[in-house]
């Protein structure tokens, strides 16, 4: 009896490096697409920025103007807002916190500071990552 509790306790102690283990190749992964985001943006594409968000018409970017819904809106409201490349600047992320919320879906929180000749801007979002066909996408971004 000894040797099965033993075991049991071993078992879940494992299972549960398991999920660190896992969650924390979500979370790097997460960062990557990010990261490669930003580094779009920097280069002046936004379409390659979006390709991080999620090409539905369920996507949803909250801001202070209120709420857009659509992947097609939210790039059009991009490309109104940063036309040129000067607009656009050079985007830098720093990731505040990351939190599991269940298998597949992550809240990620942080900073953008935005580098421009004319003025920088910077702020801060809450972004929910879930893993739709095998990709990390963007479902919900709430940035100020």
């Amino acid at each position: 009896m000894k040797k099965l509790v033993i075991y049991l306790f071993i078992g879940v102690l494992l299972s549960n490096c398991d999920v660190k283990v896992t969650q924390q190749n979500d979370i790097d992964d997460i960062k990557k697409a990010l990261n490669q985001s930003a580094e779009n943006w920097s280069r002046g594409d936004i379409e390659a920025f979006m390709d991080v968000y999620w090409k539905s018409e369920k996507l949803q970017f909250i801001s202070k103007n209120g709420i857009t819904y659509g992947w097609n809106a939210t790039l059009n409201n991009y490309k109104k807002k940063f036309a040129t490349p000067d607009q656009m600047g050079t985007l830098i992320f720093k990731v505040l916190t990351t939190d599991f919320l269940a298998k597949n879906l992550y809240s990620l929180t942080g900073e953008y500071y935005l580098k421009r000749n004319f003025g920088d801007v910077n702020g801060i979002f809450t972004l929910i990552f879930k893993k739709i066909d095998g990709k990390w996408v963007i479902v919900s971004d709430h940035t100020q």
